[in-house]
């Protein structure tokens, strides 16, 4: 799939303006669409090199770049206010992204977010914080942002959303507890959670989680 810029991010804060690639079906003819958000050090081409292999022509893609390459500064279990006013920027670029696809008649039951490492912890964050039914969520090594007394701090409803959350058992970067205990939260916003931990994986993406994310784009796109 050839990569293109399809537009200039419209959020604010630090990672206003930033490109916005897109491979894929053209908005007025995708069944379904995903965002696909990149990792610490990544950018958005890198990630949308996963597109192919999910296998879905019908699909748009489209990854937004972080400024700099990185969407916050510190640690993702840091509290909140250690990583603004980064992460509100990049909370704001994804919900601008989506709101340009639904404003191209692809509804929000129709579009997946999707992340790996800072990337996840970023999809994941945006989903616990905008709840509605979605076409599905997916954090490959990643888990909710904030403290330990600031992430499990959640409401609303997900709406039986599927919630994918895959991760290393030994992940250096990813607090195996932290990916548990996510789920929990979003199993109690009503959301249909996948929870799968691998041993020894190490910080990556596996063939197994793109059959995952494949069988998830299949469903998404042939739904009503």
């Amino acid at each position: 799939m050839n990569v293109m810029d399809l537009w200039k991010s419209t959020g604010t804060g630090p990672h206003a303006g930033q490109p916005v690639s897109h491979v894929g079906a053209p908005l007025d003819k995708a069944a379904a669409a995903m965002i696909l958000l990149h990792g610490r050090g990544g950018s958005a081409p890198d990630i949308l090199s996963l597109a192919e292999a999910f296998g879905r022509s019908d699909v748009a893609y489209l990854a937004p770049q972080a400024a700099h390459n990185t969407w916050w500064p510190q640690r993702f279990i840091q509290p909140v206010a250690a990583n603004q006013p980064y992460l509100d920027s990049a909370l704001d670029t994804v919900g601008t992204l989506a709101e340009t696809l639904v404003a191209a008649d692809i509804p929000r039951e129709k579009i997946v977010l999707l992340g790996f490492s800072q990337g996840a912890c970023l999809a994941l964050e945006f989903a616990a914080r905008n709840p509605r039914r979605w076409g599905g969520v997916v954090g490959l090594s990643g888990g909710l942002v904030g403290s330990d007394d600031e992430f499990g701090l959640r409401q609303g409803s997900l709406a039986a959303t599927p919630v994918i959350l895959a991760c290393s058992d030994r992940d250096a970067h990813i607090p195996l507890l932290r990916v548990r205990m996510s789920a929990k939260v979003f199993e109690a916003m009503g959301a249909a959670v996948d929870c799968r931990i691998y041993p020894g994986m190490g910080h990556t993406v596996s063939m197994e989680e793109v059959g995952l994310v494949r069988d998830l784009m299949k469903a998404v796109t042939l739904a009503a």
